[in-house]
């Protein structure tokens, strides 16, 4: 599981909510903070420790808080930022949380060498070694996380869903749909809390014409749609998504994720997920579109590999009008 609330998680209930982002160098503090900026909190990265208090000592906020904090801050150590945290849980018109995104080592190397970055701690050295000393460094503020979410496997995309089910504290917010359309032998996508496998319907691969094509395309939704099974699977699973998303959000939930599976993840899982979010959005609901496939055939064009003649794929935002 990549999110894991920690015990005694109880600072939601007293005090203006204060959120203390942190975790190795490249594990995603950055996205964090401006998640939770888009979120409604107010957002303050890289303040150095010593100037926090002063901070706090000033008028409340409207807002929550969430500050970023890691070995980069001026005046960093694992004991400054306990004392902090402790001062803190003191404070009576605060109540802190420590959120620590967390990642493998081999992971965070591996995104050091993508980007040709110098580790803040070895700067000098190969990466493996700063990366290593700094998970030492701040084992002790990884024990004392009240939210601690594993970013190993988590692309951007996926960090922000987990952001979102945890931190969302807009009051006139809406659960939100994400609807992803992938492929069965590429494997499932994490975090999934609905599935569909639509691998039964007429598949557009074995025509040449609409193979290079993908489900955005009308003619493949054409070819799609014309198999007699596919309006009634449609409609029952629209009526059951609709159904279970109010229940969802009575229990609490922020966030939905839906997928839709076929062999290649190209033509009819994208055309599900095209038309299921069109009618999702026309219900009311904020939806957002991940196709997985092509998202990765448009990154292998970008980088000069090979991709589909369907062009690159981007996220996709549909709001509820």
């Amino acid at each position: 599981m990549a999110y894991h609330a920690m015990p005694g998680n109880d600072a939601a209930t007293q005090g203006q909510r204060l959120v203390l982002v942190t975790g190795p160098s490249g594990a995603g503090r950055s996205t964090a903070i401006n998640v939770l900026e888009d979120l409604g909190f107010e957002a303050i990265d890289n303040l150095p420790l010593s100037l926090i208090p002063r901070l706090l000592d000033g008028p409340p906020r409207p807002v929550p808080l969430a500050l970023g904090v890691d070995v980069r801050n001026r005046d960093f150590s694992a004991f400054n930022l306990i004392e902090l945290i402790d001062r803190l849980t003191r404070h009576p018109d605060y109540s802190p949380e420590v959120l620590f995104l967390d990642c493998s080592a081999d992971a965070l190397v591996r995104r050091y060498n993508e980007t040709r970055r110098r580790h803040p701690l070895t700067p000098d050295q190969e990466p493996m070694a700063g990366v290593l000393a700094e998970i030492d460094l701040l084992a002790p503020i990884r024990a004392r996380a009240e939210i601690l979410i594993d970013t190993t496997e988590l692309s951007p995309h996926d960090l922000k869903a987990e952001l979102t089910r945890v931190f969302d504290i807009r009051p006139d917010h809406r659960l939100s749909v994400s609807l992803h359309s992938f492929s069965y032998k590429r494997g499932v996508p994490r975090g999934l809390d609905l599935m569909f496998d639509c691998r039964f319907l007429t598949n557009p691969h074995w025509e040449p014409a609409l193979r290079p094509l993908d489900g955005r395309n009308d003619e493949v939704q054409t070819y799609v749609t014309a198999d007699p099974r596919f309006a009634e699977f449609f409609r029952r699973t629209r009526d059951l998504v609709e159904f279970l998303l109010p229940a969802h959000m009575d229990e609490g939930k922020s966030h939905l994720a839906i997928g839709f599976g076929c062999t290649g993840g190209q033509h009819r899982s994208v055309t599900l997920v095209e038309m299921m979010a069109v009618a999702l959005a026309d219900a009311g609901w904020p939806v957002s579109i991940r196709h997985r496939e092509l998202e990765r055939r448009g990154a292998a064009l970008l980088s000069g590999g090979d991709a589909s003649p369907g062009g690159e794929a981007r996220p996709t935002q549909r709001q509820a009008s």
